[in-house]
């Protein structure tokens, strides 16, 4: 391995697992620390109301919107 290539996770784990338990545990807990600041600067994405877009069409098909709120709302009277 050179030191312009980055080992692979393979390659990483089995050094990994080489190391004493305490080294383990200490590098555990670096990487989690990595984790969570990277993630602390990612922004999430907003919720797209296009991702539903379609979602169930065939289901609805042939039944008039009225109607179907109609028959629903007559339900809830018992």
């Amino acid at each position: 391995m050179t030191t312009d290539t980055f080992p692979t996770y393979d390659q990483l784990l089995a050094q990994a697992s080489r190391l004493p338990p305490t080294d383990q545990l200490r590098l555990l807990e670096e990487l989690a620390l990595l984790v969570r600041q990277h993630m602390m600067y990612m922004t999430p994405e907003p919720p797209s109301g296009t991702a539903l877009r379609g979602l169930g069409k065939d289901f609805w098909q042939g039944i008039d919107a009225q109607e179907y709120v109609d028959r629903e709302r007559a339900s809830w009277d018992g």
